[in-house]
């Protein structure tokens, strides 16, 4: 006798994943996958980390004098597997408004395009980001150290691609891109977070910066950091209102320390130190230092303990 009924159980399954698509008006064809590949995805940004940084994060075995070689190779293969997912999430998109998607290998082509584009951009933004890790950290012995063991570079990667692909108005694609990188680091930036060049994120576990975010240049943040919402609002049917600004605006060299919370669209000025484990609501002027010893909000922090969201 079979140790499992493999036959019922998958019939089971079956049945279940109908009733959820029935419910759901998902596709019910027999053709392609209705929507992109996660581990797709993640062979595309292996690839796509390879040809970034071809010495250090392309094959152990790469050559100087097969790197040009490389990078073609390799962003070739990977840019038309992007096509391919890009215009999954278009049609996945489309059917879901019940749009006409009659455009949308088209649009996949041009958004493909637009994100090659991009990419001399973000190494050069990436070059910043690792230069700031360096000078930064004084445990930093060499910029390949940084960008080959530090998991807030990886974060970063990550979120530049991620971003692009937001702002091409591919949100699943890039979620996934920066979720990938969240389950590899603990650390979770949403892909419409605006961040400038120079930003260091330090030890990194557990930091959380949400989707309206704005970071200006030269920022460095250290781990358990949260840049988070403070309230969501609903509309007249109760459902929650997506998209509106409500994360907090760190302008140019800004430094966070662990442990700090900032929730809300407040603004911390140029130049503001936050220190450790300290709660943030309300607007911090340029140059400040707030502490927990000297923040005069800790009653009022105390208030928006419970209702916090991030």
């Amino acid at each position: 006798m079979a140790l499992f009924d493999i036959e019922q159980i998958a019939q089971s399954l079956s049945a279940a994943r109908r009733e959820w698509r029935d419910a759901h008006n998902r596709v019910q064809d027999a053709g392609e996958r209705e929507f992109p590949s996660r581990d797709a995805l993640a062979q595309v940004l292996h690839q796509l980390k390879g040809a970034l940084f071809p010495m250090r994060l392309g094959p152990y075995d790469l050559r100087q004098e097969s790197e040009d070689f490389y990078v073609a190779h390799t962003l070739d293969s990977a840019l038309h597997a992007l096509h391919v997912q890009i215009g999954l999430e278009l049609r996945y998109s489309a059917r879901r408004q019940a749009l006409d998607g009659s455009d949308v290998e088209a649009q996949a082509r041009r958004s493909a395009q637009a994100f090659a584009q991009s990419l001399p951009a973000i190494r050069r933004l990436l070059d910043s980001d690792v230069l700031a890790a360096y000078q930064g950290d004084p445990a930093a012995r060499s910029v390949d150290e940084v960008l080959l063991c530090y998991p807030g570079i990886l974060a970063m990667i990550h979120h530049r691609l991620a971003h692009r692909l937001y702002q091409l108005g591919l949100p699943l694609l890039a979620r996934i891109v920066a979720e990938l990188a969240h389950s590899e680091t603990g650390i979770d930036i949403h892909p419409g977070a605006q961040i400038g060049a120079g930003f260091f994120i330090d030890h990194g576990t557990g930091v959380v910066i949400g989707e309206t975010a704005v970071i200006g240049e030269r920022v460095r943040v250290y781990q358990a950091v949260t840049l988070g919402a403070k309230r969501f609002p609903t509309g007249a049917d109760g459902h929650l209102q997506k998209g509106l600004p409500r994360h907090p605006v760190v302008q140019d060299d800004v430094v966070i320390y662990a442990g700090a919370t900032i929730l809300g669209r407040v603004t911390l000025g140029r130049g503001a130190v936050i220190g450790g484990n300290v709660w943030v609501t309300h607007d911090v002027p340029a140059g400040s230092h707030v502490t927990q010893a000297s923040s005069q909000e800790s009653d009022r922090f105390a208030s928006v303990l419970a209702g916090a969201a991030l």
